[in-house]
Order: C-alpha cells, then structure tokens, then sequence
C-alpha cells in the first residue's frame, strides 16, 4: 500500500513561480539572486500557511544552484539542488527558534557559522519562529547577524514581527507576506483536484478558501479532509455539512423575507438554523457580511470586493437590485448593534429576534413616512387654497363683478378650524397685478385683519399693581417653579417681596449667594412675569441682604460650624461624643 503524502506537503511549491499569491516578493528575489545584490539576513513576517518557510526554502536551493535556468529557477540537477531534494544538504540549515531560544542555542549557532560550505558559495540558515527567542539570545545574536562572514546568508522566519527588538529588525530586508486571495487558493484547489482526480464544485472549493482565511496550507489540509469525507467527488452540500458552515440560501431567504416584511417567515427561517446547531452570533455575522455584499453589488465600482463564484455573484446581484439603499443601510447599522451586545445579552435569542423584526419593518416604516409626507403636505396646501382671497388678476379676467373661484369639494378639515395664513399664497404676485393692469386700480397694500382676540384678551386681563396683587403673583411664581427642585422653592417661600413704589419692587434675601442665585437666574424670570401680570412699565426690583442674626457672612462648611457652636455650645460634646465630621 502506497503510503499517503498529505497535499500541502506533496503540492509545495518548488519554484518561486509555483508560489501562490506572493508575487511582488518572489518577484523581487528572483531579481536579488539574477543582480547578485543579496543582503546578510532577511525577515519573513506573515500569518500562518502563507508561504514563509516555502520561499526560504526555494531562496536557499536558488541561491546554491550552480546551472541557474533564465527564469531564475534551480536546475534540479545539479549536486546542491539534488541534496537539497533529498534532504542532506550541509549548506542549509533550518533552526526552530521555539524549541532553541536560549542563549547557549545562538552561541552553538555563531560558531557553527565560520564553517564555510562545502558545496556552493552560501550557508544558509533558516530560522523559523525567531520571535519565540530570549532577550538574552537575541542579544547574544546580533554581532553576528550584523557582520556575518561573506558566506553566511540568514533568513528569519515569523508570525509575530512585533515581538522582535527593534536592533534585530534594523539589520534585515523585511519582506511582509500577506493573505492569500480566495480567488487564488480556488485556482491551486482545481490545480490539486484535477491531478488528484477530483471532481468538485467550483461553490464547494469557495467554502473551502473562505473557511482557510487566507491561508493555503490550511486550505490543503481541508481538501484532503473533505476527500476523505466525500471520496472522488466533492459536492456543495458535503462541504458545509463537514466543515459546519450556513448554507448562504439562509441569507438570501431572509433578506426576501425582509423586503416583504415577513416576520413570521423570517424568525422560522432563524429557529431552522438554530435547530440545525449552528451558533446564533455567526448568523448574526454572517448575515451582515450578508448585506455588505448585497451593498457592494449595486455599484459596478465595488462590485469586484464581493468575492463569490459566478453563479452566487448573479444571485446577488439578482438580489441587490430589489433592495433599496436606505433599506442595506439601516440594515446595517441594526445589525452591527446586534452583533456588538449581542454577547453581553441575558437572552441572546430574543436579540436577534427583535433586530430582525426591526429589519422587518423598515421597508414598512419607511412606506409608512412617505404616505405620511404625502398627506401632511395636503393638509398644509389644501385648506389654504380653501380659505385665502382670489388673486386680483383671477378677478379682473371674470369681468367687473368679482367672483369667487369655486374650489372642488374636499373631505378636509374646514377653514374655520385651519390657523390663519400670514403669508400671501404664491398664485398673488403684486409685480403680476401691475404689469398686467398698469392703469387699473392699484393693487391692495396690505391686507387688513381683524385684531387678535388672544392678544385683546390677554391685555384685558392684566392687573392692577397693587401690593395685595404682588402678593397673590408672588405665590404664582412659586408654583411655577417646581421644576427647579425643593431648595429653591424653599428659598422663595421664605423671602417676602415690598412695593417700594409703583414701579420698584423689593426683595429681602438672606444671604450673598441667595442674591446671586436670585440676580443670575431668576430676576430676568420674575420681571417678565410681573410684567405679563400687571399694567406696569420699566418695572425694577431691587435686592437686600439681610443679616438680623449676625453680620458675618457665612461661606464655608467651618464657618457655619463654628457660628453654630458659639451659639449652641453644646454641639461640642454632642460632635465629639457620635465622632462626627462637617462633611
């Protein structure tokens, strides 16, 4: 029985050209080893499964290839490149820095490194995980990575470029790998199907790079995985069973339902997917990312972000274009709420349930707020036209005898209930009644209205100012302060206001912060009442600070204690004996 070789080690790339979504990088070693400009030690930073390891492998056997093709890639042939393939090549070394972080490992390393190489110019050392060494052993590592001998060549390895000392970073060519595109591990995916034999749906090889996040060892791992599973033909359906994602119709399911205001279909819709055992808070994202694809499917601009196969890309498209803007918006927005409380949640159920109610019903809300503009507008134009006089020109063109211009009946509102328009309406244009009629009578200059009842009313009842009358005023204006809270009513309850003159009134306050208090915020309040009450003019009030009890005035907390101790002495004690403080 053949022994199996799992695909992401059988399908590793030989070349810098099989290398999958690095090109800027590979491209830019290629030209370093065919310039011969090749630096003493470069950094390979980047998340799992992207290629690091792979491409100091490829950049070691490159390097010592003796019979290098034009394309720049190793002849396989040659004596480095064959013990390179067999794995006994003394020219390169890799180290696992987790497992050797000491400083006892990089002193073992500085004196293995003025070894020159057997075969070839350069002695590779790769080490991998380099940010899992010691302060001490990084300390210990930088004379030698600085001026290295002219055949050692270093090329560092890891995941975290953070954690390594800034003095490591300055001696190295830092070369960023970045996520490998879904686009590209589908591509490497049919590659390795087509010459494992596999037949696999292009939708099912799409979950399989969204589940590896950018990662293509991860997506190789998965692949075999699913082959176990699914034998020679892989199918949509095995692949999310398997690897435990939602299937995307859920979405778009809810989303219909949405559009429609469906609520009941939209929560059975939900209640499946929990039944099936998937987590709500991923539906919850997955249902964002949901309407962030239908967002971007709506402009061509942004349609290439919506990373999809073509017959999923056409269903959302299909989709976005029933689904207003305002709608995604809003949608959004909801559910990025959701997803942001939905763990802090004592029901996390019931959250999702009530944002997608609230998804439900904003189609219905914002249906309900045109039809309401609409009638609102009526409303205000209709009665209007009902109530104002006709234009002098609509006059003039029905003869010598005015007639008034008959309106269609409308079940509104009447006239009579309507508040009288101020401004003109827009048909009465003076500049139009003279251009028309220059020689005819001019044109009214201002409309003469009645007086306002409210207006006559309110100066009828004013008082006369008397003190009985302030008196009487003095306890309305309390009433109309409850708001302001029980100490400021209190405060007003205990002053008692004067008519020094028919014009002046005076309040006795009885203490320099009641007078600011009153002068800042209640004088402008208390005048303008009066005012409205009484037939008075230039009223005026005048304050006074009375002190009957002592002419000292008391400010802080020690002031009032020591006032209070002179005149009652047996506080003293009675503050001593409870241990009390004046806070």
């Amino acid at each position: 029985m053949e022994n199996f070789i799992v695909s992401a080690r059988k399908y590793r790339p030989a070349t810098f050209d099989m290398v999958v979504g690095q090109d800027t990088i590979t491209n830019t070693l290629k030209n370093a080893i065919k310039s011969n400009h090749l630096a003493q030690a470069y950094l390979f930073c980047g998340p799992r499964g992207v290629g690091k390891t792979t491409c100091a492998r490829i950049f070691a056997k490159t390097i010592n290839c003796i019979n290098l093709s034009d394309k720049v890639d190793p002849c396989d042939k040659c004596e480095s490149c064959l013990s390179f393939n067999t794995l006994r090549s003394f020219n390169i070394h890799e180290l696992d820095a987790a497992s050797n972080n000491k400083v006892e490992d990089i002193r073992s390393l500085n004196d293995q490194v003025r070894i020159p190489p057997q075969i070839g110019k350069y002695s590779i050392y790769i080490i991998d995980e380099v940010h899992m060494l010691s302060s001490s052993a990084f300390n210990a590592f930088l004379k030698t990575l600085e001026e290295p001998p002219s055949h050692a060549i270093f090329i560092l390895a890891t995941t975290e470029k953070h954690k390594i000392i800034p003095t490591i970073l300055s001696r190295c060519q830092i070369f960023d790998f970045n996520r490998i595109r879904i686009e590209d591990i589908v591509s490497r995916l049919l590659y390795v199907a087509k010459n494992e034999s596999v037949t696999a749906e292009e939708e099912a090889l799409h979950i399989i790079a969204q589940k590896a996040d950018g990662a293509m060892r991860d997506a190789l791992s998965i692949f075999d995985q699913i082959v176990s599973l699914c034998g020679k033909n892989i199918k949509y359906k095995d692949v999310i069973e398997n690897l435990n994602v939602l299937d995307y119709e859920y979405y778009f399911r809810c989303v219909d339902g949405a559009l429609k205001g469906d609520v009941s279909s939209v929560l059975l819709n939900f209640n499946e997917i929990l039944e099936k055992g998937f987590d709500g808070h991923n539906f919850v994202a997955g249902m964002n990312s949901h309407l962030r694809d239908l967002l971007i499917s709506k402009d061509e601009a942004t349609l290439k972000l919506l990373e999809a196969t073509s017959s999923v890309r056409q269903k959302y498209l299909d989709q976005s274009v029933k689904c207003p803007v305002d709608f995604l918006y809003q949608a959004l927005e909801a559910g990025s709420s959701c997803d942001i409380s939905y763990k802090s949640s004592k029901n996390p159920r019931l959250h999702a349930e009530l944002w997608l109610i609230r998804i439900c019903r904003i189609m219905a809300e914002s249906g309900e707020g045109s039809e309401k503009k609409k009638t609102e507008g009526k409303q205000l134009t209709s009665p209007e036209k009902e109530i104002q006089t006709p234009s002098k020109s609509e006059i003039i063109r029905q003869g010598d005898e005015p007639k008034k211009k008959e309106y269609p009946r409308q079940d509104k509102v009447p006239a009579s209930h309507m508040p009288v328009v101020e401004k003109p309406s827009k048909a009465f244009s003076i500049r139009e009644v003279i251009s028309e009629n220059k020689n005819s009578e001019p044109p009214p200059s201002a409309i003469v209205r009645e007086p306002d009842s409210k207006a006559l009313s309110s100066a009828e009842r004013k008082e006369e100012f008397t003190g009985e009358a302030l008196a009487a005023a003095w306890l309305e204006f309390i009433e109309n302060l409850k708001g302001d809270g029980p100490r400021i009513i209190s405060m007003f309850k205990s002053i008692l206001p004067e008519m020094e003159d028919e014009h002046t009134v005076r309040i006795h306050l009885n203490n320099a912060a009641q007078k600011d208090l009153f002068i800042q915020n209640y004088k402008p309040r208390l005048l303008s009442f009066l005012e409205k009450k009484f037939i008075v003019s230039e009223l005026d009030i005048e304050t006074a600070v009375d002190l009957s009890e002592s002419d000292e005035l008391l400010y802080t907390d020690e002031q009032k204690y020591n006032y209070l101790q002179n005149k009652y002495p047996a506080l003293k004690d009675f503050k001593k004996t409870f241990n009390l403080d004046m806070t």
